[in-house]
């Protein structure tokens, strides 16, 4: 992962950090909209990126949004904070697909097409329910992580990619626009409890509802989504349900997994994502 971008992600959740520090020390309930970083400045200055609005301010949650220059879509920002479960725990049961299809009902397939045992690359694809009366949406996306010892910070990016092996199909609507990062910031260490995380999402659903109709499905549907994940968390400590632990988990050391879950013979001919077809950023 670029150095470039986990600079940047760091420098963003630390001031984050500070601004939710500021506010909470000086007793104000309602914040203004996030102040900007250099890089959000010099972006605007070219007139290139919206200002963030305030959707959603709780204690230890806050939703911003923005409009997407040139589309009638938001990109969205969630600030938040956990201070009954490990990073490490909130950090693997985010990877985990197998235990995810456990908590989420709303899977209906989750798999890993590919992996680049290099890179430590993944390509999943993910079919999901929508609200009624809208169709079930699939989602063909590339994901990779990168835990920074030294900075004390995990990232986790996802973007949607095209893959061979996963056509489109007519049972459901292809999601061929989505970015989600998740960055997480240990209060302590990785292994206790509290941590801040900085989630950036955006995606085209596809939908003919308008505009104002999707951000209230997403700024509803994203808190929500947050919140199983941190009971699932919170039940797998508990319960001491086994989570493979991806931190541990370097990428030359997962090479019998990779194996399994990378193409067929008979797919190859078809062509495949070798590394540098999935390598993220």
């Amino acid at each position: 992962m670029p150095v470039v971008f986990l600079s940047r992600s760091i420098d963003e959740m630390k001031r984050l950090e500070e601004m939710s520090s500021t506010f909470q020390s000086s007793g104000v309930d309602h914040h203004p909209p996030e102040p900007k970083s250099q890089t959000e400045r010099d972006e605007d200055s070219g007139g290139k990126e919206q200002p963030w609005e305030m959707v959603m301010d709780k204690k230890h949650f806050k939703l911003w949004r923005r409009p997407i220059t040139g589309t009638p879509l938001y990109q969205y920002r969630v600030f938040g904070t956990y201070t009954d479960v490990t990073p490490r725990q909130f950090f693997n049961v985010q990877l985990d697909t197998e235990y995810r299809k456990k908590w989420d009902a709303l899977v209906i397939k989750l798999e890993v097409i590919e992996r680049d045992v290099v890179s430590g690359s993944e390509v999943l694809h993910w079919v999901t329910h929508f609200p009624y009366p809208m169709y079930s949406r699939d989602y063909v996306y590339v994901r990779r992580y990168s835990v920074d010892e030294e900075n004390n910070v995990m990232v986790l990016v996802s973007r949607a990619v095209e893959h061979p092996s996963v056509p489109e199909s007519p049972e459901f609507v292809r999601v061929r626009s989505y970015e989600s990062q998740m960055v997480i910031r240990p209060h302590k260490s990785f292994d206790e409890n509290g941590f801040d995380y900085l989630l950036t999402y955006s995606d085209n659903p596809q939908t003919v509802f308008p505009r104002y109709c999707v951000s209230w499905m997403v700024s509803s549907g994203m808190p929500d989504f947050l919140e199983k994940l941190h009971m699932a968390t919170l039940k797998a400590k508990n319960m001491e349900i086994k989570v493979k632990d991806y931190i541990s988990s370097k990428p030359l050391e997962v090479g019998s997994e990779a194996k399994a879950t990378a193409p067929s013979s008979e797919r190859k001919s078809e062509g495949s994502c070798g590394p540098a077809r999935i390598e993220y950023a």
